[in-house]
């Protein structure tokens, strides 16, 4: 018997280039996480290890690999070794049915362990790669565990339920009755509230399996996910203030494309792996690599106070010291639904019977600006409705402002067009509005300030999912519109040197 065996090509990497919300990992990226562990690790006979969602069984083969070569000393006899660290060192809990049959086949070359084609004899079919079908615990319509959706979640005793037992087993000793060394692995990223929103509102889970693996309380844990966690994210605040401040982050390595992680695969805002450490109670050693290739690396507290989000690129953050802590833009950008509209308006404009929808102007009406249609076919329209159907930010109503998108690529340097809105005009929650100005000069100044290259350079590093919100805007500094401003006047006001001009204009292109 051989257990170690070259592939070529290997049959897992073929299975990571799938797309699915439960991404499967490449045996490259695995072995990436597994070197930022103590090696020591690998020659140790009582060392346990756990991957709580395993797809395709990968972290847990290329562990066995490790450990076989790294006990080698201490069992000599090959097949004494793979029993040992099979039976006593390896464990596993399966997503799906699927994911566990895979799993098994991927660690003991067969589906069953304890079939005759098993690289070790075991006494139950399963062997240490557990999985069992549950069922979500419905609280006013949503599992109390993971937050599903009982009306897109809740399909009978046949379909796969997708509630993980790793997130829905209240105590995880109910399978292993034992403590873990090291938790290493690939959560699921997300789960569909059936709303129809694109993924990058779609309700993030992968949260919820670091705080349970947290407490296990393991020597060690590695996990791969969408680095949105640092610069937003649905319902991700509290995660991220808890995880930012945690000192027991020791490594965190940050791809802003994650295809460098994952071929073929998009996920906004990238993807990181992180090394937490029981052990270590200081500064993460953070290093970012952006889409352009470059890299950047640092060691720092991730809970910074500049921003609510954390700063991926340590090369920002000098020129922040230099502007300082002064008023932000954010201040004059409004909260979403800044006139309290749904963003449905022109799509469903029978649910907007009172508003007096109208493509002329009439006595009373205001003119509204809005998106038809939906996703890549949605375009910018206009119409007007009653003034008196507007119950928000009223006051605004008759000033200058400017209406800013709520949603575009974290990728894209350039931002769609702001729209220039005079008195009597306003919008659905498409837009955010930025103001309001007593006088169009003002409102023309201030859009002189969003031209910059500084704007748009911190603008870039706050974006950082496809939403756009008020906090994208907290970086950036607050200007007198009094008069326009230039790039030149921005970089005299706050010292920059050339190294950083340079580093800002390299990022963003001119605007044309």
């Amino acid at each position: 018997m051989k257990y170690k065996t070259e592939y070529n090509p290997d049959v897992l990497n073929c299975i990571a280039n799938l797309s699915n919300d439960e991404v499967f990992t490449p045996p490259s990226v695995a072995n990436q996480m597994l070197d930022t562990l103590p090696q020591e690790l690998f020659s140790n006979p009582d060392v346990k290890f756990l991957d709580p969602f395993c797809k395709s069984g990968v972290f847990l083969r290329e562990i066995v690999k490790r450990l076989d070569e790294g006990l080698e000393s201490i069992i000599a006899d090959r097949q004494q070794r793979i029993d040992h660290i099979l039976k006593n060192q390896v464990y596993g809990i399966a997503l799906t049915t699927l994911t566990a049959l895979l799993s098994r086949r991927s660690l003991y070359c067969s589906k069953e362990a304890n079939s005759k084609q098993s690289v070790t004899a075991f006494t139950n079919p399963n062997g240490n790669i557990y999985y069992k079908p549950m069922h979500h615990t419905w609280v006013n319509g949503k599992c109390k565990y993971c937050g599903a959706s009982q009306d897109v979640y809740d399909r009978g005793t046949d379909a796969e339920s997708y509630a993980y037992n790793f997130i829905h087993i209240t105590d995880i000793k109910q399978i292993f009755n034992m403590q873990f060394d090291v938790i290493i692995g690939n959560p699921p990223y997300q789960l569909t509230d059936g709303s129809g929103a694109s993924d990058d509102a779609a309700m993030p889970i992968y949260q919820k399996f670091i705080e349970k693996a947290i407490l296990l309380s393991p020597r060690y844990l590695s996990m791969i996910v969408p680095s949105k966690w640092m610069v937003g994210g649905r319902g991700l605040k509290p995660f991220r203030d808890s995880f930012s401040s945690d000192r027991h982050l020791k490594l965190l390595y940050d791809y802003e494309d994650a295809s460098e992680c994952f071929q073929g695969l998009h996920i906004d805002g990238g993807v990181c792996f992180f090394l937490w450490d029981s052990t270590y109670n200081g500064k993460t050693k953070h290093i970012f690599k952006s889409e352009s290739g470059r890299i950047a690396e640092c060691e720092h507290y991730l809970k910074n106070k500049y921003f609510d989000f954390v700063i991926r690129d340590a090369n920002v953050i000098p020129i922040l010291e230099k502007i300082g802590e002064v008023k932000k833009f954010s201040e004059i950008v409004s909260a979403t639904k800044p006139y309290g509209i749904r963003k449905d308006l022109f799509n469903k404009p029978e649910k907007y019977l009172d508003a007096g929808i109208s493509e002329r102007k009439y006595n009373g009406s205001v003119k509204i600006f809005g998106v038809k249609g939906i996703k890549g076919g949605a375009r910018r329209t206009e119409a007007y409705i009653n003034s008196d159907f507007v119950k928000n930010n009223r006051d605004s109503i008759y000033k200058y402002k400017i209406f800013f998108t709520t949603s575009y690529s974290t990728n894209a340097i350039e931002f769609p067009e702001p729209i220039l809105a005079t008195p009597n005009q306003i919008c659905t929650e498409t837009f955010l509005l930025i103001g309001p100005f007593d006088s169009c000069e003002q409102q023309q100044n201030c859009m002189s300030y969003l031209k910059t290259d500084l704007f748009r350079f911190l603008l870039y590093i706050g974006h950082g999912t496809m939403q756009v919100t008020k906090s994208v805007f907290e970086l950036i500094p607050l200007q007198d519109f009094s008069h326009p401003w230039t790039d030149e006047m921005l970089y005299k006001k706050y010292n920059l040197s050339e190294d950083e001009i340079k580093f800002i204009e390299s990022m963003i292109r001119p605007m044309e």
